[in-house]
């Protein structure tokens, strides 16, 4: 009986936290965006992108592979 309560109270937290995102901050957009060609564009474009997150919306994020 106590194992099936701690199972179901542990799934329990475990679904209730999945479908949070966290938002980037000013500094770590500035930082990704220092290596880019058009600085303020991307910046513009982080920061129009964090604010949809914000509100609840979906958005796509583009992978980008790393280069050793």
């Amino acid at each position: 009986m106590k194992l099936a309560l701690k199972s179901s109270i542990f799934l329990l937290v475990f679904f209730a936290t999945v479908d949070e995102s966290f938002s980037l901050s000013d500094y770590q957009i500035k930082r990704f965006c220092k290596k880019e060609e058009r600085k303020l564009s991307c910046i513009k474009n982080l920061r129009e992108k964090r604010s949809i997150l914000q509100k609840g919306n979906l958005i796509e994020i583009p992978v980008i592979p790393y280069k050793r």
